[in-house]
């Protein structure tokens, strides 16, 4: 079975289609169990994100804030292996069609082996990779097997990043661009800002595959506000946040990840009409 870039790149063009930017989700495999993260990719997919990332816990992960890590520790004291990260992209894609990626660091993609990964990601129905740590000048290994497999390979961008590195950047990557909205980690946001509107800018000034944004949405009036420049709207902590509001009860954790799934996905929908 070949991976599903075809039917990324699809859903990202049937959203602009739509005059839309996509609503794209984020949560750790193994969180809070393995089980139950399978449970709450499903959750956000059916509740109105187009596209979930699923994270590869780490134990020191350098992009991720404090809720992304304690939701990571819980993954990993729990015992999860990267058969359980492909496990979880297979059955969340399984359960609903669209496209699934996993968000993973380099070295574990590394020491698994570079073409394993990429075929059991292929095999599994993945759509593609994330690799927030691949220098672009070290990545050819890894682009060629994920080429070989149908798969995605999502650089990401930051504010720091000059126009010549954009280039080099988007060039080598497919599927979209991440566009990092706010310099650090991940985490919820008061404001996006419009440091990530001119991001945003000058990475399309480069390529012309979609733009996403991530780090800092929470919220409906966020997500609005993203809508307005980015092709898709990039959602973690905050569904994190919901899951570990209740530790003991997953049904309540996924009761509030589907009510803010619903509202982010009312979000991105409303290009016009947010602040300015």
């Amino acid at each position: 079975m070949s991976g599903n870039i075809e039917l990324l790149n699809a859903t990202l063009a049937n959203a602009r289609a739509e005059n839309r930017a996509a609503l794209v989700g984020y949560l750790p495999a193994g969180f809070p169990t393995v089980d139950g993260g399978i449970a709450a990719c499903v959750a956000l997919l059916e509740s109105g994100c187009d596209v979930v990332e699923v994270g590869l816990p780490h134990s020191d992960p350098v992009l991720d804030g404090p809720v992304i890590q304690t939701a990571d520790d819980v993954a990993l004291r729990g015992g999860v292996r990267i058969a359980d990260v492909i496990r979880t992209v297979r059955e969340a894609h399984a359960a609903t069609g669209k496209p699934v990626l996993c968000m993973t660091y380099w070295n574990p993609v590394d020491r698994y082996g570079v073409e394993r990964f990429a075929a059991e990601m292929a095999e599994a129905g993945g759509a593609g990779c994330i690799l927030p740590d691949l220098p672009v000048e070290e990545s050819e290994v890894w682009r060629k097997a994920a080429e070989q497999h149908g798969l995605a390979t999502v650089f990401v961008v930051a504010p720091s990043s000059k126009d010549e590195r954009l280039a080099k950047i988007t060039a080598a990557g497919s599927g979209f661009v991440y566009a990092a909205s706010l310099m650090g980690v991940t985490g919820t946001r008061e404001s996006v800002g419009r440091e990530a509107q001119d991001l945003v800018e000058r990475t399309r000034a480069t390529t012309g595959i979609p733009v996403c944004v991530g780090l800092g949405v929470s919220n409906a009036g966020q997500a609005a506000e993203v809508a307005e420049f980015a092709d898709g709207v990039i959602v973690g902590s905050a569904f994190v946040k919901k899951l570990l509001a209740h530790p003991d009860d997953l049904d309540a954790g996924l009761a509030d990840v589907r009510e803010l799934a619903g509202d982010l996905a009312k979000g991105v929908r409303s290009r016009g009409a947010a602040a300015v």
